[in-house]
Protein backbone atom coordinates (compact mmCIF):
# COMPACT_ATOMS: atom_id res chain seq x y z
CA UNK A 1 0.00 0.00 0.00
CA UNK A 2 1.14 3.63 -0.74
CA UNK A 3 1.96 5.79 2.09
CA UNK A 4 -0.95 8.35 3.04
CA UNK A 5 0.48 11.60 3.67
CA UNK A 6 -1.93 14.18 4.75
CA UNK A 7 -1.10 18.39 3.54
CA UNK A 8 -2.53 20.71 5.90
CA UNK A 9 -1.32 24.65 4.48
CA UNK A 10 -3.77 27.43 3.42
CA UNK A 11 -2.04 27.25 -0.21
CA UNK A 12 -4.38 25.73 -2.32
CA UNK A 13 -2.12 26.06 -4.96
CA UNK A 14 1.07 24.45 -3.09
CA UNK A 15 -1.11 21.72 -2.08
CA UNK A 16 -2.32 20.90 -5.60
CA UNK A 17 1.51 20.84 -6.81
CA UNK A 18 2.69 19.15 -4.04
CA UNK A 19 -0.45 16.16 -4.65
CA UNK A 20 0.97 15.57 -7.98
CA UNK A 21 4.49 15.78 -7.27
CA UNK A 22 4.55 13.45 -4.62
CA UNK A 23 2.11 11.02 -6.05
CA UNK A 24 4.76 10.89 -8.45
CA UNK A 25 7.55 9.13 -5.89
CA UNK A 26 4.65 6.19 -4.63
CA UNK A 27 2.72 8.72 -2.17
CA UNK A 28 -1.12 9.04 -1.54
CA UNK A 29 -1.82 12.67 -0.53
CA UNK A 30 -5.07 14.22 0.35
CA UNK A 31 -5.03 17.85 1.30
CA UNK A 32 -6.75 20.61 3.42
CA UNK A 33 -6.84 24.40 3.98
CA UNK A 34 -7.91 24.42 7.39
CA UNK A 35 -6.33 23.26 11.25
CA UNK A 36 -9.88 22.16 11.86
CA UNK A 37 -10.41 19.48 9.07
CA UNK A 38 -6.88 18.57 9.44
CA UNK A 39 -7.54 17.68 12.51
CA UNK A 40 -10.91 15.46 11.66
CA UNK A 41 -8.92 13.87 8.75
CA UNK A 42 -6.17 12.53 10.83
CA UNK A 43 -7.92 10.66 12.76
CA UNK A 44 -10.37 9.73 9.55
CA UNK A 45 -7.63 9.40 6.83
CA UNK A 46 -5.14 7.69 9.40
CA UNK A 47 -1.79 9.39 7.30
CA UNK A 48 1.52 7.82 7.73
CA UNK A 49 2.95 11.31 7.72
CA UNK A 50 1.70 15.03 8.55
CA UNK A 51 2.76 17.97 6.51
CA UNK A 52 1.78 20.68 8.49
CA UNK A 53 2.86 24.78 7.78
CA UNK A 54 2.81 26.93 10.20
CA UNK A 55 1.18 29.74 9.47
CA UNK A 56 -2.90 28.72 9.21
CA UNK A 57 -6.09 30.26 9.54
CA UNK A 58 -8.18 29.48 12.86
CA UNK A 59 -5.04 28.50 14.54
CA UNK A 60 -1.19 28.31 13.80
CA UNK A 61 0.77 25.17 13.06
CA UNK A 62 1.88 25.34 16.45
CA UNK A 63 -1.29 24.80 18.09
CA UNK A 64 -2.37 21.93 15.31
CA UNK A 65 0.74 20.01 16.04
CA UNK A 66 0.08 20.41 19.94
CA UNK A 67 -3.53 19.16 19.02
CA UNK A 68 -2.16 16.55 17.12
CA UNK A 69 0.31 15.14 20.07
CA UNK A 70 -1.94 14.77 22.51
CA UNK A 71 -3.64 12.23 20.21
CA UNK A 72 -1.14 10.48 17.61
CA UNK A 73 2.09 9.88 17.25
CA UNK A 74 2.09 10.23 13.77
CA UNK A 75 5.26 11.80 12.12
CA UNK A 76 5.13 15.91 11.54
CA UNK A 77 6.79 17.91 8.78
CA UNK A 78 6.24 21.48 9.76
CA UNK A 79 6.54 24.10 6.78
CA UNK A 80 7.49 28.18 7.72
CA UNK A 81 7.83 30.89 5.32
CA UNK A 82 9.84 32.57 7.94
CA UNK A 83 12.71 29.91 8.28
CA UNK A 84 13.71 31.54 12.04
CA UNK A 85 15.74 28.96 14.05
CA UNK A 86 13.53 29.81 17.22
CA UNK A 87 10.22 28.47 15.02
CA UNK A 88 12.38 25.55 14.54
CA UNK A 89 13.58 25.42 17.76
CA UNK A 90 10.06 25.83 18.90
CA UNK A 91 8.15 23.29 16.19
CA UNK A 92 11.22 19.90 17.47
CA UNK A 93 10.25 21.04 21.32
CA UNK A 94 6.27 20.30 20.99
CA UNK A 95 6.34 17.16 18.67
CA UNK A 96 7.36 18.05 15.13
CA UNK A 97 9.78 15.02 13.55
CA UNK A 98 11.12 17.73 11.31
CA UNK A 99 11.24 21.02 9.69
CA UNK A 100 11.57 23.14 6.62
CA UNK A 101 11.50 26.61 5.69
CA UNK A 102 9.37 27.99 2.19
CA UNK A 103 10.44 28.42 -0.27
CA UNK A 104 11.70 24.79 -0.71
CA UNK A 105 12.88 22.23 -3.35
CA UNK A 106 9.96 19.17 -3.85
CA UNK A 107 13.00 16.78 -4.04
CA UNK A 108 14.35 17.65 -0.63
CA UNK A 109 11.00 17.70 0.61
CA UNK A 110 10.60 13.78 -0.94
CA UNK A 111 13.81 13.17 0.90
CA UNK A 112 12.89 14.59 3.99
CA UNK A 113 9.81 12.66 4.22
CA UNK A 114 11.30 8.79 3.26
CA UNK A 115 13.67 9.85 6.10
CA UNK A 116 11.14 10.57 8.19
CA UNK A 117 9.23 7.60 7.25
CA UNK A 118 11.84 5.21 7.98
CA UNK A 119 12.83 6.37 11.27
CA UNK A 120 9.25 6.08 12.43
CA UNK A 121 8.89 2.76 11.46
CA UNK A 122 12.16 1.73 13.10
CA UNK A 123 10.85 3.72 16.41
CA UNK A 124 7.49 1.66 16.33
CA UNK A 125 8.88 -1.34 16.80
CA UNK A 126 9.91 0.11 20.42
CA UNK A 127 6.88 1.40 21.39
CA UNK A 128 6.91 -0.41 24.64
CA UNK A 129 9.33 1.48 27.21
CA UNK A 130 10.51 -0.32 29.97
CA UNK A 131 12.40 1.12 33.06
CA UNK A 132 12.69 -1.41 35.92
CA UNK A 133 9.64 -3.35 37.03
CA UNK A 134 7.78 -0.05 34.80
CA UNK A 135 6.26 -0.59 31.69
CA UNK A 136 4.75 1.98 29.13
CA UNK A 137 3.50 1.45 25.79
CA UNK A 138 2.90 4.10 23.76
CA UNK A 139 1.01 2.70 21.33
CA UNK A 140 -1.95 1.64 23.44
CA UNK A 141 -1.62 3.45 26.61
CA UNK A 142 -0.97 0.68 28.80
CA UNK A 143 1.09 1.16 31.79
CA UNK A 144 2.55 -1.17 34.84
CA UNK A 145 4.57 -2.31 37.16
CA UNK A 146 5.60 -5.65 37.44
CA UNK A 147 2.47 -7.18 36.92
CA UNK A 148 -0.16 -5.01 37.88
CA UNK A 149 -1.81 -2.59 36.01
CA UNK A 150 -1.96 1.23 36.42
CA UNK A 151 -4.74 2.88 35.59
CA UNK A 152 -4.06 6.00 34.19
CA UNK A 153 -6.42 9.32 33.08
CA UNK A 154 -5.25 10.63 29.59
CA UNK A 155 -3.67 13.50 31.05
CA UNK A 156 -2.08 11.55 33.75
CA UNK A 157 -0.52 9.56 30.56
CA UNK A 158 0.49 12.19 28.50
CA UNK A 159 2.69 13.52 31.63
CA UNK A 160 4.52 10.00 32.00
CA UNK A 161 5.04 10.40 28.42
CA UNK A 162 6.60 13.96 28.27
CA UNK A 163 9.12 12.18 31.33
CA UNK A 164 9.91 8.88 30.04
CA UNK A 165 10.90 10.66 26.74
CA UNK A 166 13.12 13.47 28.26
CA UNK A 167 14.83 10.69 31.13
CA UNK A 168 17.17 12.78 33.14
CA UNK A 169 16.27 16.23 32.25
CA UNK A 170 14.57 18.72 34.51
CA UNK A 171 10.91 19.85 33.28
CA UNK A 172 9.61 22.76 34.52
CA UNK A 173 5.99 23.58 34.99
CA UNK A 174 6.16 25.75 32.13
CA UNK A 175 7.28 23.00 29.76
CA UNK A 176 4.78 20.62 31.20
CA UNK A 177 1.62 22.57 30.90
CA UNK A 178 2.83 23.30 27.57
CA UNK A 179 2.59 19.27 26.19
CA UNK A 180 -0.13 18.31 28.95
CA UNK A 181 -3.67 18.88 28.12
CA UNK A 182 -6.33 19.31 30.58
CA UNK A 183 -4.20 21.74 32.93
CA UNK A 184 -6.10 25.37 33.93
CA UNK A 185 -4.37 28.76 33.07
CA UNK A 186 -4.94 29.81 36.01
CA UNK A 187 -2.89 28.95 39.18
CA UNK A 188 -1.59 26.48 36.47
CA UNK A 189 1.78 26.26 38.69
CA UNK A 190 -0.55 24.24 41.88
CA UNK A 191 -2.37 22.53 38.89
CA UNK A 192 0.94 20.55 38.06
CA UNK A 193 1.98 20.03 41.58
CA UNK A 194 -1.55 18.04 41.83
CA UNK A 195 -1.25 15.96 38.40
CA UNK A 196 1.96 14.94 39.66
CA UNK A 197 1.34 14.75 43.00
CA UNK A 198 -1.85 12.25 41.38
CA UNK A 199 0.69 10.47 39.29
CA UNK A 200 3.27 9.67 42.10
CA UNK A 201 0.19 8.07 44.06
CA UNK A 202 -0.75 5.49 41.29
CA UNK A 203 2.97 4.79 40.26
CA UNK A 204 3.51 3.76 43.95
CA UNK A 205 6.22 6.47 44.55
CA UNK A 206 7.20 7.77 47.45
CA UNK A 207 8.38 11.79 46.63
CA UNK A 208 10.91 11.49 50.26
CA UNK A 209 12.67 8.57 48.65
CA UNK A 210 11.90 8.73 44.91
CA UNK A 211 12.02 5.90 41.86
CA UNK A 212 10.58 8.00 39.30
CA UNK A 213 9.93 11.13 39.79
CA UNK A 214 12.12 13.67 41.84
CA UNK A 215 11.14 17.44 43.27
CA UNK A 216 13.71 19.46 42.11
CA UNK A 217 12.66 22.21 44.32
CA UNK A 218 12.15 25.97 42.74
CA UNK A 219 12.96 24.64 39.34
CA UNK A 220 10.17 21.17 38.51
CA UNK A 221 10.58 17.19 37.93
CA UNK A 222 13.32 15.01 37.21
CA UNK A 223 12.41 11.30 35.96
CA UNK A 224 14.96 9.10 37.49
CA UNK A 225 14.15 6.02 35.72
CA UNK A 226 16.65 4.74 33.47
CA UNK A 227 15.42 2.71 30.43
CA UNK A 228 16.62 -0.60 29.88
Amino acid sequence: MKPKILVIDDDEKLNELLTGYLDRYGFEVDTTTTPTNGLELIASYEPNLVILDVMLPEMDGFEVCKAIRRESSVPIIMLTARGEVTDKVVGLEIGADDYMPKPFEPRELVARIQSVLRRSKSESRSAILTFGELTINLENHDVSIGNESIELTSTEFELLTLFVKNPGKVLNRDQIMEWVSGIEWESFNRSVDVLVSRLRQKLGDDPKHPRYLKTIWGTGYLFLGKHD
